[in-house]
Parts: C-alpha cells; structure tokens; sequence
C-alpha cells in the first residue's frame, strides 16, 4: 500500500506494463486514475502512460468486446495485468497513431517487464490476429449496446430512460476528449483582455456561451504557456462549474459556506466574483485536498475559513451563526464527467448510485438548519441522472416545509420540475445540474 491508503502500482520502466498493471487495479475497484497514475517529475513517458490509461478506460467496454472473440478462453484473475495490457495493445492499434508493427513488439515486450514471460505468444498471437480481423470483429464487438458506445450496459440503460431524446448524444459525448477551459480572474482582468494575452501569446482561444468568464482552447496546453497563471490571473474550470456565483445571488457582507469545497475551484470563483463578503467557510472531509485547496487560494491571493470535518455532521463544525448562502456540490456518480474521467466507467456501479442518494439527501437535511430564514441554498452535481438531482430535490420539498424552489430563468440546458440540467457539450461544457432553494423569511 502506499501513503494514501491505495495498492502500490508496481514499478517498472515499461509504460505498457506500468499502463498494463493500473488498469487492471481499477478492473478490481483498487484506487482510481487519479490516485493510482501518478506523476514523477523526471517521468519522460508520463503523457504516453497518461493516454494508454486514460483511452483504454475511455474505450473499455468496446476493446472488451473484440478482445473476447480473440481469446479461446478467459485468463485467470491472476493475470488481470495481461488482459489490460491486451486491451491496451488493441487501444493503440484502433486509435493511435502508431506504428502497428512498433505497438505489438512492445506490447510483447511488456510481458517480460510484468514478470509474465509464458505470455508473450498469447500477446503476440492475439495481436496480430486483430491486424487480420480488425474488420470482422469491430462490427460483433458493436452488436450489443455496451460495445457500440463503450458504456457499461446498466448506465446506457439509465440514460435512455432518463433522456430518451438525447441519450445518444451524450453517450457519444462522453467518449470525446474534454476541451481546456480556463476562468478569468474578475479582480485581475477581464475576459476580452485575456483573449487578447492568449492571442499575442500564440495560443488559439474563443469565449464561453453559459458563463462571461469562461474562455475555451482550441487545442490543450501547459498552464505554464497561460499568460499570468502563476500570478493568478487565470484559473483551469469547466464552465459549468463558473454558472455558480452567479446562481448564488451573493451581495456584500454576506456569509457563505462551500460545503463541498475542495480542491476549491467554486469556493475561489465565489471569492473572484464577490470580494465583499463578511466570511467564506469551506468545509471538506479530506486534509489533504484542503491543503491543495489553500494552495489555490495562495495563488489567486484569496482568503478563506478552511474546515476539515463531515458536512452532514453540523455539531463538530458549525458555530450556530447561520449563512447567507450554501452551496451544496453533492458527491455524486459523476455521469456528467465521464469524459475527464473515463474510469468512472469501470468504477462505478448500480448501487453507488443508490448509495449517493442516501449521501445527497443526508446533506441536504442536515445543512438546511444551516441555512439564515430568506438565504438560498444551491443544489449541483455532476451528474446527468435524475435520480440524484431533480428526485432528490422533489423528495426534499416533500418533507421540508420551509424549503422553496426557485425557479432559474436561463437560455442554457433542460429545464427540469426542480432546477436545470446541462447535459455534455461536444465542444462545451460538462454535464452539470443545479437547484435553487429559499427559505421563507
């Protein structure tokens, strides 16, 4: 195990077999790519090993299907680390640039690094069978609904009926590489101005649709080639996510509380967008994502009240003095991410959702007392499943009798009975959702 709790991923110096060993950590729920790909500063392969993962996540379900029809028999759990590194080897063969002849001898190679030398025949056999078939198989693998869009079955399933007119498009949504999408810093500069900095600096940009900081890039790059980030001028957000303060309806001297803060990216908007708040308090339950979050704060030059505790438990934290404002961003199944996160797709499953919703309506309950009588609380998730976000506020309602639902008057998403739905963006934004709550008073 490592310092955060997670499986060691086994050290080797062959990046197919590094990539090989992380997805097989996450076929058996062991960590996520966030935890388990980490970065060495001297790591010359991290953005080869980066795409390996992060595309064969991406296609799982797809390279599955085809992977199936190539083995004979399926291999034992022990050797979960060959079968992603097939899936691997197939990745790069369907959708990377890359030599086919260079992708199967390294992916025969990366045999001997897993310490697997008895399956480099199996390896190369399988690959250059896919060369032969690639056109047989493709159309068989996509024969069933999982395998057509690369989705888990449960989760196509959930977002034909939640969605019947659009869950194509999000399915397709979801296995397309995100856009970078930067937030301006109102207290440093505006957007036509950044432009302008982006422009001169070479680098390809246009202006957001949802929100008026928000600024998309035509191609990725380095926050290091942004002009002024260091200095805090620019900030890396979805522009979903930049549609909270202005949800808020934040005034001066009003105090607020980011439930949900870190890694503080809404906590710092709220902050850039309104620097005349009394206090700002984010709560989180993890130490060691308050601590990137302060580091955010340093370099935007912001202040905030940071608290390490559970939200839902309002004794260890709250000093009985109620907020102006709540937003509430709800751990979730994050379906309206898929794209940034493609492991969601082998990490998630039917019954976290259901246990989120047990989660999400803890908190509601519990920061409502929160909550000063006339002072609104925002509902968001990541999520494109109703069941966490409109079902979750009509059950609220029904039971909170000094709970109101606001109406958001908007051009953007679906409007909902309670609140509104972004649903992913090709070239936009995530899929996000939103409710506005006021108490009477």
């Amino acid at each position: 195990m490592n310092s955060s709790g997670q499986p060691a991923v086994r050290q080797t110096h062959d990046v197919r077999a590094r990539a090989a060993v992380i997805i097989s950590q996450l076929l058996v729920q062991h960590g996520s790519l966030a935890t388990l790909l980490t970065r060495s500063n001297d790591d010359k392969d991290f953005a080869l090993l980066q795409e390996l993962c992060f595309g064969t996540c991406r296609w799982y379900y797809q390279l599955d299907a085809v992977l199936k029809q190539l083995l004979t028999r399926p291999l034992k759990a022990k050797d979960a680390d060959i079968h992603a590194l097939m899936l691997i080897g197939l990745y790069q063969l369907q959708h990377l640039d890359i030599a086919a002849y260079a992708v199967i001898n390294e992916t025969v190679s990366a045999t001997r690094a897993l310490g697997k030398d008895w399956a480099r025949s199996l390896v190369n056999a399988v690959m250059r069978n896919y060369q032969r078939r690639h056109e047989e198989l493709l159309p068989k693998a996509t024969a069933s609904d999982a395998g057509r869009f690369a989705h888990p079955q449960w989760l196509v399933e959930r977002l034909r009926g939640a969605w019947p007119e659009s869950w194509q498009s999000v399915l397709d949504a979801n296995n397309l590489r995100p856009p970078m999408t930067l937030r301006i810093n109102r207290l440093q500069t505006t957007r036509e101005d950044y432009l302008q900095r982006l422009q001169q600096a070479g680098i390809d940009a246009r202006a957001g649709l949802l929100a008026d900081t928000a600024i998309y890039l035509t191609e990725a790059c380095p926050v290091e080639r942004l002009p002024e980030f260091a200095q805090g001028m620019i900030s890396v957000q979805d522009e979903a996510s930049q549609l909270v303060p202005g949800l808020l309806q934040l005034e001066p001297r009003m105090r607020v509380l980011d439930a949900c803060a870190a890694p503080g990216g809404k906590s710092c908007h709220i902050l850039e967008s309104e620097h005349s708040l009394s206090e700002l308090v984010a709560l989180d339950n993890s130490e060691r994502r308050l601590q990137r979050m302060q580091e955010n704060l340093n370099r935007l030059q912001l202040n905030a009240r940071m608290i390490a505790a559970e939200a839902q438990d309002t004794d260890s934290w709250w000093d009985g003095e109620p907020f102006d404002r709540i937003l509430l961003d709800a751990p979730c199944s994050a379906t309206g991410i898929i794209r940034r996160h493609p492991d969601i797709k082998l990490l998630r499953r039917p019954a976290d959702v259901k246990q989120l919703r047990v989660i999400q309506t803890q908190l509601l309950q519990s920061l409502w007392r929160c909550l000063k009588p006339g002072g609104i609380l925002l509902y968001s998730t990541c999520s494109v499943l109703p069941e966490e976000n409109d079902r979750i506020i009509e059950a609220f309602l029904s039971t909170q009798d000094d709970a109101k639902h606001q109406e958001i008057p908007a051009h953007w998403g679906v409007e909902c009975p309670r609140g509104r739905q972004l649903l992913p963006d090709p070239s936009g934004n995530d899929g996000f959702y939103f409710a506005v709550l006021r108490k009477p008073g």
